[in-house]
This record gives C-alpha cells, structure tokens and sequence, in this order.
C-alpha cells in the first residue's frame, strides 16, 4: 500500500492532523516526566488534553542378523530395556529426551516432571521399568542431585533467550515466512519487508496515556522485525525487535482512523519544529502494511480442529498400528492428541494438523492398515468423529501399471532416528498408495515397527539416492561387508531394487537457503519446538539442526513439513520455545560426543563413493540410467530431479 497525504487547506490549526498527530507537541511542558534531564530543551511542554482517549492494554522382542540382543540402562531415567534399542552409538540413553535432558541443565526439571506422574516419552519401542531397588536408589540419587544443584543456578533461562538479540549478535538470517505455507500468512505474506512503514507504540515517552509513533522495518527475521523509529536516521540506538502480527503494530493511517495521538520520541522530539511536514517527505511514495493485514492474521490463525474431535493417529509404542486419539488441545495448530484408553490423559502424542501421522475415523480399515482397537466400546459423550475433509490431502496414484511389490529395496528416512537415511524395504502394500516400510537389520520381529508411507512422500528415495547426492546412507545393523554397496547386497538378498519412476520427484521453489534460522519440532520429542539451522539441503529435503546440540541429533525434514515454523512462531501463537543449549551444557556434551564420533567414524570409516557410472553399471542390470550429481548445499531451489531415466 502507498501512502497517500494531502496538505490542509484549514487556516485554523487542528490538534490532529491528517497523521493522526499531536500537533503543537513543542509547546508541551515536560514536568509530567519523573524522568526528565537537565540537558534536554527548556521549551515547556502543557500536558495533553483530558479529552484525548486512553487506551488500556488488555514390550518387544528384537531380532538381528547376528541373532545377539543385550540390555542396557538408561543413566538418565533408569528405564531398562533391550540395548540396540537404545538412542546413539553408546547406547547410554533410551531417548534423544534422555540424552538431552542429561547433558544439560534441565536434569533437574526433567526427573521431577517424572516423579510428577508424568511418563517419559520414549520412542517407539516398549521398555521394561527396573525394580523397586532400582527405583529407591534413583530417588536417592535425585535427591543428591537436588543438594548440588542448589548451589548453582541454571547457565540460560527460557526467558533469557531473544531471537532478536541472537540474530543481531550473530548476524544469522532467518528464513522468511513465505517458506511456511501452513503457518499463518504464509500465504498471504505480500511484500512485506525493509523499509516497510508502521505505527506502533512510542516507549521514549514520558506522558500518562499510551502514544504512538511511526517506524521503519530496519530488518526481518521471519515474524519479527527490526524496528527504528522515524526521525532518528542512522542512529540505531532505540532500534528494536518486535512481532510484525502482533497487536500493537499497525499500518501508518491507523492513528489518524483511530483518534489515537502520534508523537514523536522524547530523544528526538526537538530535531524538528515541523514534524508534519516531515513525515509528509518521508512518508509519501513509502510503502505500509494492508489495512487489513490484522484481520488476515486473525484469520490465518483459525484451526479447524477443536477439542474432542476423534482421528487415528499412529500408535507411537507400535508404529505399524494407529489407535484413536482425541484431542486435546490446538496451539497454532499444533495438535495435543490423548489416546482414547488414557484415562489419566497423560498417554499423549504431538502433530501438526496436517501431519501425515494422523487421519480420519475409518482410515485405517479402508487401506488395510493395522489398527489397534479400543477397549471402550462407545464415544464418550462430547467426543466427536472429525470430519475427513479437514485432514491433509494426499495425491492420487495409478496402481494398476508397474507399482511398488513386497520385498523391493529402497532407502528411507528412519522413523526412529530421523538423523539416517537407511536401507529399507517395502514389506506391505497397502490401497491408495500407501506402503508399509521396514528398515532393514533392525525391525521387530513382528514387524510392529514397519512404518507406513506414501507413495509420493518425500521420505523414501530409489536405490542410489544417498551416493548420488553424497549423503552417507546407512547399512542395515549386523551387515559386515563394508563399505556398503546395493549391487551386492541385492545380489545377496535376492532383491530388486524399486523402479526410479515411482518416486516423487517434484521440487518445489522453496525458498530455503542453507545458514537460514527458524523455528522446528524435534519429531524425536514432538512436543518440543527449537531454535534450528538449515544446515544442508538437498533438492527438497532440509537437514535441520538444532542450535547448541550436536550433529547426532540434526533430522532430515521435508521442506513442506507442516512441522517447520518461521522465526517469531511460537511467541505469536503462545508456544514454548526450546532455546539453544547453554554453554555448559555443550562443554558436557563434548567429551561423550567425541567417544560417539570416534565410534562412527570406526564403524564407518573406509567408505567409498561410487561414482554415477559405477553406480549405474552395478545397481541396474539391464536398464539404462543416468543420474545428476546431486545439488550443491546452496542450489536449493529448482524443478530438476534426482535422476532421469534414459528413453531408448
């Protein structure tokens, strides 16, 4: 929107003119301020009129190629369990949470939410509780513990965390918010950005009732901005940070619409004598927010889920099965979903509402999913079924050609460790696309961990994807002969590798540049939403890590991942945000991550990249291929694909 202003033609002066603006504010006395200085003007200031408005702030069995299983305990919580089942290479923790919850300050916070009554959250495999010894002697220690920690405090704080001061120390840039088309404005964004003009509330003022001022968009970092009030230049010493959709920042007109008084900034209120004819040389030609861009805001941030509607969303215990879950609440869209058979409602589950995790009532059964049925036998009164059409739309396939069959290999994203892209294997087809994927070497016997994916979903990759784009894939746990190659591994397990043409090979114009700060979920702990890097990107596939932490715990995430959130996310829908790990926390994490490095780059050291062509010649026998090296961290955008098939 450009402004628009016009001169008066009014001989007689107006308290407010065209800008909503107090006029005559030179002639105002200052005495109303407790704070005033000796070397500010001695121009007397009246106070404004009484008349001017105020306004007021409102248990699994585990099978491996070498047929071995141990147990181990978690240092953290004192779960036991089987040990391979157990997070990163020490297999110390049974948990990223743990893991975490152990190398930083927030131990103590952590072991009493446990004793609290509140269950851990694990990951998807059942472990068993240690005895009552067991138990006493962790209490022992946590009360050690609580003694300790008494005599020092936490290094970081929550509230000690502002993206604006991390941004501006760190001169980070922050993905903006047209990346995010599930977050509100994400489609609606305009042309917001520097220079942009606003009005919001004048805090270098000493007067009784709440005034405003008009400000420039100096920098953005996704909802929040950088702000520097009019009339101060170059000099950035009141600049600050505020969240462009909040309440108070409106666009420049709103004062005069609104009968409430511009004035400018006490530091820089005797710069001007005229400060109408100076905000009609800068403001004209300049560029402001639409008049209805809270509205919209207001609008995009409409959920259509609501408490007590029933979905089936996947069984995190078993992740081949879904069960009924009711909601429970909706934050920014975000769903806290409570298993229907919880009766103390601490058996929960966090997703987007458009997560590929959750469907309608019935989805199941028409796909032939597994489905784990409800001891109760009918809704509970209030409880509602949630109308199909509100859940996220997959595309539509062709099964009746060349289609996915069982026992084809593959690489995907590992729903257990989302850091890997391992070798897996399609062990179910299932209606509509949908497949049902084991990663291979490390499933359950009873295949309770298969996990279920789209055909179309950005998750699974063909045969060669990791060695084309220099991504280091993952061997199944137990296999020996390393470094790793498909052409004899699917040689010695009878396999075929999936045809190329099935998968999804759209990438859309994104946006995301590698270095790009944002706000993520860690899918580990789904309730949790960081402080994250873009720190490589790969077509459509982000590696998103989270500051303060090590590489272990980055996780491969869709670029359309209705489970990535712009800068300023969470502070707009009130959501706790996770900050970067303080300082110590990362000093502790450097002795274990180093053993865990070490252990990884024995495990893996000696691997050898194929080339394309030796890729080609050994992966597949008979059909001609050729690949494209994969995009470099920076080429993230593009409609190119991972691989073309030759036509003959």
């Amino acid at each position: 929107m450009t402004l628009k202003t016009e001169h008066s033609t009014h001989s007689e002066r107006k308290r407010r003119d065209s800008f909503g603006m107090f006029d005559g504010y030179d002639s105002c006395s200052e005495d109303t301020s407790s704070s005033s200085s000796s070397d500010e003007s001695e121009e007397e200031v009246a106070p404004l009129p009484s008349s001017l408005p105020i306004i007021k702030n409102n248990g699994q069995v585990y099978t491996y190629p070498d047929g071995k299983s141990g147990m181990a305990t978690c240092e953290m919580c004192g779960m036991v369990g089987v040990r391979d089942a157990f997070y990163s290479k020490t297999k110390r923790f049974c948990s990223v949470s743990c893991s975490r919850s152990y190398s930083s300050n927030s131990k103590k916070a952590s072991i009493l939410a446990r004793l609290q009554g509140k269950p851990p959250t694990k990951k998807a495999k059942v472990l068993q509780k240690q005895p009552l010894v067991a138990k006493l002697a962790a209490y022992a220690q946590y009360q050690a513990t609580l003694q300790s920690q008494a005599k020092t405090k936490s290094a970081v704080s929550l509230e000690g965390f502002s993206w604006g001061n991390y941004i501006n120390s760190n001169s980070f840039i922050a993905a903006p918010v047209t990346c995010f088309k599930h977050a509100p404005m994400g489609t609606c964004w305009g042309d917001i950005s520097e220079n942009v003009r606003v009005e919001v509330p004048n805090t270098d003022c000493s007067l009784p009732t709440k005034v405003f001022w008009i400000a420039g968009i100096v920098k953005l970092a996704g909802y929040n901005a950088l702000l520097r009030y009019e009339g101060f230049e170059s000099d950035s010493s009141l600049d600050f940070w505020c969240n462009i959709c909040g309440s108070d920042i409106h666009p420049v007109g709103w004062c005069a619409a609104s009968g409430k008084p511009l004035v400018p900034p006490r530091t820089i209120q005797h710069k001007y004598t005229n400060w109408k004819a100076f905000l009609v040389k800068r403001l004209t030609g300049a560029k402001t927010l639409p008049p209805d861009f809270s509205q919209k805001v207001s609008e995009s941030m409409q959920y259509p889920f609501k408490p007590s509607m029933r979905v089936e969303v996947v069984d995190k215990t078993h992740l081949c099965r879904t069960r009924v879950a009711i909601v429970e609440s909706v934050i920014g869209g975000r769903l806290r979903l409570v298993y229907e058979e919880s009766e103390d409602k601490s058996d929960d589950f966090w997703c987007h509402m458009y997560s590929p995790l959750i469907h309608h009532i019935g989805w199941s059964r028409s796909i032939g999913h597994r489905f784990k049925r409800s001891d109760i036998t009918k809704k509970q009164d209030g409880h509602f079924d949630t109308p199909p059409h509100l859940f996220a739309k997959v595309k539509e396939v062709d099964q009746s050609g060349e289609w996915y069959k069982e026992g084809m290999k593959l690489e995907a994203i590992d729903p257990l460790n989302l850091s890997a892209i391992c070798v897996a294997t399609i062990r179910k087809v299932l209606a509509d696309g949908f497949l049902m994927i084991g990663i291979d070497g490390s499933e359950a016997a009873d295949g309770s961990d298969w996990f279920c994916y789209h055909a179309t979903s950005p998750s699974i990759f063909p045969v060669g994807f990791c060695e084309i784009n220099m991504i280091e894939l993952t061997p199944p746990r137990g296999y020996t002969k390393l470094p790793f190659k498909w052409f004899d591994y699917l040689r010695e397990t009878g396999s075929i590798a999936a045809p190329v043409k099935l998968f999804n090979k759209d990438v859309p114009n994104h946006g995301f540049r590698v270095g790009m700060k944002l706000e993520a979920v860690d899918l580990m702990e789904p309730r949790l939403v960081c402080v994250a890097t873009v720190t490589r990107i790969i077509h459509r596939l982000l590696r998103i890590h989270f500051d303060g932490w090590e590489e272990e715990y980055d996780q491969w995430v869709d670029c359309e991942s209705p489970d990535l959130y712009p800068v300023g996310w969470c502070q707009l829908t009130g959501y706790q945000l996770q900050p970067p790990a303080p300082q110590t926390s990362r000093e502790s994490q450097s002795g274990s991550s180093k053993q865990k490095k070490k252990a990884k780059s024995q495990q893996y050291k000696g691997h050898k990249k194929m080339t394309p062509l030796q890729l080609k010649e050994e992966l597949l026998d008979g059909e001609e291929y050729s690949f494209l090296q994969g995009a470099s961290d920076q080429e993230s955008n593009g409609s190119a694909s991972y691989y073309i098939k030759q036509e003959p």
